[in-house]
């Protein structure tokens, strides 16, 4: 009877040793819903389980490796409760190959096999090509052939070896179109293979059960490797006629899991945003070392990484528009760098396993970091404080003041409409407190892969001014532009825009929303059919001494021509340097018919130019300083 007991129990014990270490089966799940941040994604997903009455450990796999652990949600428990959620890396469980990829091999193949097949024919020709030269040496020492058929045999090798050689010549070059279709195949299989080959990660949780059940669980975590950012088309067809405005998102992911037919919503939020409020404290003065530097302020700013640009181009200016030269464009943390020109332009080819920050630097200035969110990217370096201390004799160029380009006023006003939207594509414009969402109603496919979706969100026609605009000193060219009233309502963000002016693809330009005005201004690009000219008079008086002081005069002519069939209006701006040390002295200042504003030395002039019309303008100003000193004039 003992014996018999002890049989039970060992049979019990196994049986227990035998239930519990039986593999757990992972939970299928499906993606039902992504929310798209400027950089980062929350990802929402739907199971059925079944729990029994006690502790369950559910198992979901097949995840994206870069889930933030902290980010799991659960929902949909009913009485069920969490004991732990757990989440690690799967080494062993791949990405199964997408059709995409599956179809790009099954090609492939294809081309291999006929590339193997042209380098047989080419091979056997060529050993033919050897054996008709081996036996044409072997005729030509048989005495016996009379002269006639001589002639034949030379007349058919000849022909034959031509024939052979042009067909090798035309098998090569078969195969060097072959040899490049197949390195194109390579590459994109590449492309897809970094994907591809990424571990999974994996979801376990354990909950605790009062009852057996069935659960629609919602599972939801956020990851890093997604995001969207803004894309505009700007389109105007006169300046008598409404600018009509594009709004899309390019939406891309690299979490390492496609998603299939999903229901997307962007929103403007972005999770990597430092929330914590600044606590601002009393400042107490006291000297300190001359290598002190002042902590700036953490700026707003809406730029966010694009890791689609291969390439960046822009221009770098000082602090009053003058373009600096030589200043160095590096990519972060690569040696990947660029310096810009005479003209202050660079152009920089972005490494894909580089950093995510372009980083400007110039000796006497306060090096800039941008995150490398568009194909042009235009820079603005302060003067660094330290720089600022050790100048003696300054000019104008040290004076902190607004971009000439940018100081634009005295609109003229064009056509004013009311906006309208009419996408049928975005269901709902759904405002938070912090953040707007984008609801889409189609359901989308979005590829693990460098690639890019581009997603329309709206469309408006927008009441807009019309101006055109000139500062020679700074660019030769007449720029269109249009502002924009009532911009806010729009839901606008930093980025690019494509525009089309009068039918044609006119180039870039950048929205730049953040501004506390209540004017948003679109560059509309460059209008080739109005001409300025900024000369500077010689001989308008010649560099004199008095004493221990010099004395420069200056004076220009700006003409200005419309070949234009139409009349525009055009604000036309240029400056008068501004002293800032008591020994430079600025006087005899000329400007005409201008508007002069003595704080900023800037000029301006608005100009109404009739058809094939043109206007001249002038101002001249003198400067004194002491001899033997140099200035930035």
């Amino acid at each position: 009877m003992r014996f018999t007991l002890c049989l039970f129990g060992l049979l019990f014990s196994l049986s227990n040793i035998w239930a519990t270490s039986k593999p757990i089966i992972p939970q299928k799940s499906k993606i039902e819903k992504v929310t798209v941040y400027l950089q980062g994604a929350t990802i929402e997903r739907s199971s059925s389980v079944t729990v029994k009455s006690g502790v369950n450990e559910l198992v979901f796999n097949n995840l994206s490796p870069d889930i933030l652990e902290n980010s799991i949600q659960l929902r949909g428990l009913d009485d069920a409760s969490i004991l732990s959620i757990s989440f690690n890396l799967d080494y062993l469980d791949k990405k199964v190959a997408s059709a995409e990829y599956e179809n790009l091999k099954s090609e492939l193949d294809e081309l291999l096999i006929k590339r193997n097949s042209l380098q047989n024919s080419i091979e056997g020709y060529e050993r033919e090509l050897r054996l008709l030269s081996e036996n044409q040496k072997i005729n030509s020492d048989n005495t016996d052939l009379s002269l006639e058929k001589i002639k034949q045999i030379s007349t058919y090798y000849r022909e034959r070896s031509t024939e052979i050689q042009n067909t090798i010549y035309k098998f090569k070059r078969e195969t060097q179109d072959l040899d490049r279709k197949i390195n194109d195949y390579r590459q994109q299989m590449n492309k897809l293979e970094d994907s591809r080959k990424e571990t999974r990660g994996e979801i376990t949780v354990k909950l605790q059960s009062e009852r057996a059940t069935n659960l629609n669980i919602e599972l939801s975590y956020t990851i890093q490797n997604a995001g969207w950012f803004p894309l505009y088309d700007i389109r105007a067809e006169s300046t008598s006629s409404p600018i009509q405005l594009n709004y899309k998102a390019n939406v891309y992911q690299q979490s390492g899991i496609d998603w299939q037919d999903v229901k997307l919503i962007l929103s403007t939020g972005d999770p990597n945003t430092n929330n914590f409020k600044p606590n601002l404290e009393p400042k107490y003065l006291n000297f300190v070392s001359r290598n002190y530097r002042n902590s700036s302020a953490i700026s707003r700013s809406n730029y966010k990484y694009n890791p689609t640009l291969r390439s960046v181009s822009g221009i770098v200016t000082d602090d009053s528009g003058e373009p600096l030269p030589g200043v160095n464009v590096i990519q972060k943390g690569t040696t990947n760098a660029a310096q810009t020109d005479f003209d202050g332009q660079y152009r920089l080819n972005i490494l894909d396993d580089g950093g995510q920050d372009l980083v400007y630097s110039y000796i006497g200035f306060d090096t800039e970091s941008r995150p490398i969110y568009g194909s042009m990217m235009n820079v603005k370096l302060e003067a660094s404080q330290e720089a600022l201390d050790e100048v003696v004799v300054v000019g104008y160029g040290t004076q902190k003041k607004k971009s000439v380009i940018g100081a634009l006023a005295g609109r003229v006003s064009g056509v004013t409409i009311n906006s309208e939207s009419y996408n049928e594509n975005v269901e709902a414009k759904q405002e938070s407190l912090t953040n707007t969402r984008f609801e889409i109603k189609k359901r989308y496919t979005i590829v693990s892969n460098p690639d890019i979706t581009t997603i329309e969100i709206d469309q408006f026609d927008l009441p807009a001014s019309y101006q055109h605009y000139a500062a020679p000193e700074l660019n030769e060219n007449v720029f269109l532009t249009a502002t924009v009233t009532d911009w806010e309502r729009y839901d606008l963000l930093q980025g690019e825009a494509n525009i089309y002016f009068e039918g044609s693809y006119a180039g870039k330009t950048a929205i730049s929303p953040l501004s506390t005005t209540d004017s948003l201004e679109i560059s509309l690009g460059i209008d080739p059919n109005i001409i300025v000219k900024r000369e500077k008079k010689d001989n308008f008086k010649s560099k004199s001494l008095l004493g221990s002081t010099r004395v420069v005069d200056r004076a220009y002519e700006i003409t200005v021509r419309n070949n234009k069939n139409t009349a525009v209006n055009l604000l036309l701006e240029d400056r008068i340097p501004v002293s800032q040390n008591k020994d430079i002295k600025v006087s005899d200042q000329e400007t005409g018919d201008a508007s002069y504003e003595e704080e900023t030395g800037i000029l301006k002039w608005e100009l109404q130019l009739e058809p094939r019309g043109s206007a001249t303008k002038n101002f001249s100003y003198e400067v004194r300083y002491p001899r033997g000193r140099n200035i930035n004039l």
